[in-house]
Protein backbone atom coordinates (compact mmCIF):
# COMPACT_ATOMS: atom_id res chain seq x y z
CA UNK A 1 0.00 0.00 0.00
CA UNK A 2 1.56 3.39 -0.51
CA UNK A 3 0.03 6.23 0.92
CA UNK A 4 1.74 8.94 -1.62
CA UNK A 5 -0.20 7.34 -4.15
CA UNK A 6 -2.86 9.59 -5.22
CA UNK A 7 -5.47 7.20 -5.83
CA UNK A 8 -8.19 5.82 -3.09
CA UNK A 9 -6.81 3.06 -1.27
CA UNK A 10 -9.69 0.43 -2.39
CA UNK A 11 -8.18 1.15 -5.73
CA UNK A 12 -4.81 0.21 -4.86
CA UNK A 13 -5.87 -3.17 -3.30
CA UNK A 14 -8.13 -3.93 -6.02
CA UNK A 15 -4.70 -3.58 -8.09
CA UNK A 16 -2.85 -5.66 -5.70
CA UNK A 17 -5.82 -8.27 -6.05
CA UNK A 18 -5.17 -8.50 -9.65
CA UNK A 19 -1.59 -8.43 -9.83
CA UNK A 20 -2.35 -11.96 -7.42
CA UNK A 21 -4.76 -13.03 -10.25
CA UNK A 22 -2.56 -12.05 -13.00
CA UNK A 23 0.42 -14.04 -10.92
CA UNK A 24 -1.44 -17.04 -10.30
CA UNK A 25 -1.43 -16.77 -6.79
CA UNK A 26 -5.49 -16.80 -6.81
CA UNK A 27 -6.64 -19.08 -9.66
CA UNK A 28 -10.19 -19.08 -11.59
CA UNK A 29 -12.88 -20.41 -9.51
CA UNK A 30 -10.68 -20.24 -7.02
CA UNK A 31 -12.19 -18.49 -3.31
CA UNK A 32 -10.04 -15.56 -2.16
CA UNK A 33 -9.39 -15.02 1.79
CA UNK A 34 -12.38 -13.31 3.94
CA UNK A 35 -13.15 -9.40 3.79
CA UNK A 36 -11.80 -10.06 7.40
CA UNK A 37 -8.53 -11.76 6.90
CA UNK A 38 -7.48 -9.47 4.04
CA UNK A 39 -8.16 -6.81 6.31
CA UNK A 40 -5.66 -8.19 8.47
CA UNK A 41 -3.35 -8.77 5.81
CA UNK A 42 -3.67 -5.31 4.12
CA UNK A 43 -3.85 -3.53 7.39
CA UNK A 44 -6.78 -1.70 6.45
CA UNK A 45 -10.37 -1.58 8.06
CA UNK A 46 -12.89 -4.54 6.38
CA UNK A 47 -14.69 -1.94 4.93
CA UNK A 48 -12.48 -0.83 3.19
CA UNK A 49 -12.25 -4.64 1.58
CA UNK A 50 -15.45 -4.90 1.06
CA UNK A 51 -15.33 -1.61 -1.30
CA UNK A 52 -12.85 -3.30 -3.18
CA UNK A 53 -14.43 -6.33 -3.37
CA UNK A 54 -17.63 -4.83 -4.64
CA UNK A 55 -15.71 -3.20 -7.17
CA UNK A 56 -13.94 -5.98 -8.57
CA UNK A 57 -17.49 -8.07 -8.41
CA UNK A 58 -18.86 -5.13 -10.74
CA UNK A 59 -16.12 -5.63 -12.55
CA UNK A 60 -16.85 -8.96 -13.33
CA UNK A 61 -13.41 -10.15 -11.60
CA UNK A 62 -14.64 -11.41 -8.65
CA UNK A 63 -18.28 -12.86 -7.17
CA UNK A 64 -19.88 -14.14 -4.41
CA UNK A 65 -21.09 -17.29 -3.33
CA UNK A 66 -23.30 -16.44 -0.29
CA UNK A 67 -22.59 -18.16 2.49
CA UNK A 68 -19.41 -19.66 1.21
CA UNK A 69 -17.14 -17.01 -0.40
CA UNK A 70 -16.03 -15.02 -2.61
CA UNK A 71 -14.20 -16.18 -5.90
CA UNK A 72 -12.23 -15.26 -8.95
CA UNK A 73 -14.57 -15.48 -12.25
CA UNK A 74 -13.46 -17.65 -14.68
CA UNK A 75 -12.31 -14.72 -16.94
CA UNK A 76 -10.84 -12.35 -14.51
CA UNK A 77 -6.80 -12.76 -15.84
CA UNK A 78 -7.78 -12.20 -19.14
CA UNK A 79 -10.19 -8.92 -18.40
CA UNK A 80 -7.53 -7.80 -16.10
CA UNK A 81 -5.15 -8.20 -19.21
CA UNK A 82 -7.48 -6.54 -21.61
CA UNK A 83 -8.40 -3.54 -19.37
CA UNK A 84 -4.57 -2.91 -18.56
CA UNK A 85 -3.57 -3.08 -21.94
CA UNK A 86 -5.97 -0.71 -22.78
CA UNK A 87 -5.04 1.90 -20.31
CA UNK A 88 -1.13 1.46 -20.90
CA UNK A 89 -1.71 1.96 -24.08
CA UNK A 90 -4.41 5.18 -23.64
CA UNK A 91 -2.94 6.78 -20.89
CA UNK A 92 0.66 5.61 -20.01
CA UNK A 93 1.95 5.16 -23.36
CA UNK A 94 1.02 8.45 -24.62
CA UNK A 95 2.93 10.11 -21.75
CA UNK A 96 6.15 7.92 -21.96
CA UNK A 97 5.79 9.07 -25.47
CA UNK A 98 5.49 12.61 -24.73
CA UNK A 99 8.28 12.56 -22.68
CA UNK A 100 10.70 11.10 -24.85
CA UNK A 101 9.81 13.75 -27.57
CA UNK A 102 9.92 16.14 -25.10
CA UNK A 103 13.78 14.92 -23.90
CA UNK A 104 14.94 14.95 -27.27
CA UNK A 105 15.53 10.69 -27.26
CA UNK A 106 15.68 8.92 -30.51
CA UNK A 107 13.43 5.80 -30.53
CA UNK A 108 16.14 3.92 -31.76
CA UNK A 109 18.55 4.65 -28.77
CA UNK A 110 15.64 2.73 -27.00
CA UNK A 111 15.86 -0.67 -28.10
CA UNK A 112 19.16 -1.78 -27.22
CA UNK A 113 17.96 -0.70 -23.61
CA UNK A 114 14.59 -2.98 -23.57
CA UNK A 115 16.76 -5.86 -24.80
CA UNK A 116 18.74 -5.17 -21.89
CA UNK A 117 16.00 -4.83 -19.36
CA UNK A 118 14.08 -7.74 -21.20
CA UNK A 119 17.83 -9.83 -20.35
CA UNK A 120 18.12 -8.65 -16.78
CA UNK A 121 14.43 -10.27 -16.01
CA UNK A 122 15.00 -13.80 -17.55
CA UNK A 123 18.49 -13.82 -15.55
CA UNK A 124 16.19 -12.87 -12.39
CA UNK A 125 13.80 -15.19 -13.40
CA UNK A 126 15.95 -18.12 -13.49
CA UNK A 127 17.75 -17.40 -10.46
CA UNK A 128 14.39 -17.82 -8.33
CA UNK A 129 13.43 -20.76 -10.05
Amino acid sequence: MQFSDPRSIYLQLADAICDLILKGTYASAEKIPSVRELAVEAGVNPNTILRTVSHLTDQGILYNQRGVGTFVSENARESIMQQRKKTFLDEELTSFFKKIELLGIDFTDLAPLWSQWKTARLEVRHENQ
